[in-house]
């Protein structure tokens, strides 16, 4: 029996699409679930098209009111009885409550070398720290910002002539590799971490 995975966009989904595309054959898990906080996001018409179901919990109705966006988020994923929840490029800062229900089932990707750069920018921040490389992270997802256990990491060179625009999309090819190799390996109860060169 496969593990079911729920993914959650709030763009173009690319990484959704590397994640679905991975979780065929032998591969111990299936997407069961797109699941945007944006009902323009790019992701769920290429989520549809490869015949995953999609959901859409428009955050801005909710305004403030995080829990109540959370709960309504809850019911969406109830829904489809996932396994494993992966944040692929969802942009919402998710509050303990919410964390703690999927402690340990939930993966993130950030395209930083955490514990380096948590948060927006990274790119632009690592090239101003003058840092040699940079690189993506996959972790298991905390109720601190950008924290929890680190699955994997990827990296890249910083090249003198880089902007955040040019190291962003050397990066990205390198997050389509990385994610759907630590999704397999957590999906079989394996959590040890791994690094891409």
């Amino acid at each position: 029996m496969s593990l079911r995975v729920a993914i959650l966009i709030s763009g173009s989904g690319s990484n959704m699409v590397a994640l679905a595309r991975s979780m065929q054959g032998d591969h111990p898990a299936r997407p069961c679930l797109v699941l945007s906080n944006r009902p323009d996001a790019g992701g769920l018409a290429r989520a549809s098209e490869m015949g995953i179901p999609t959901a859409v919990v428009d955050h801005r109705p909710f305004g403030a009111n995080r829990a109540a966006f959370e709960g309504a988020l809850q019911e969406a994923l109830a829904a489809a009885r996932p396994d494993l929840i992966a944040l692929a490029g969802f942009m919402r800062i998710l509050g303990p409550d919410f964390v703690g229900a999927h402690a340990g089932r939930m993966l993130n990707i950030h395209p930083s070398l955490l514990p380096k750069y948590r948060g927006l920018d990274t790119h632009a921040r690592a090239i101003a720290a003058g840092d040699s490389e940079a690189g993506c992270t996959v972790h298991e997802v905390t109720p601190a910002l950008d924290d929890g256990p680190i699955l994997g990491q990827a990296r890249v060179p910083v090249l003198p002539e880089d902007t955040p625009e040019t190291l962003a999309a050397r990066v990205l090819p390198m997050e389509h590799r990385l994610y759907p190799l630590v999704l397999r390996r957590v999906a079989m109860g394996d959590k040890t971490p791994i690094t891409l060169p």
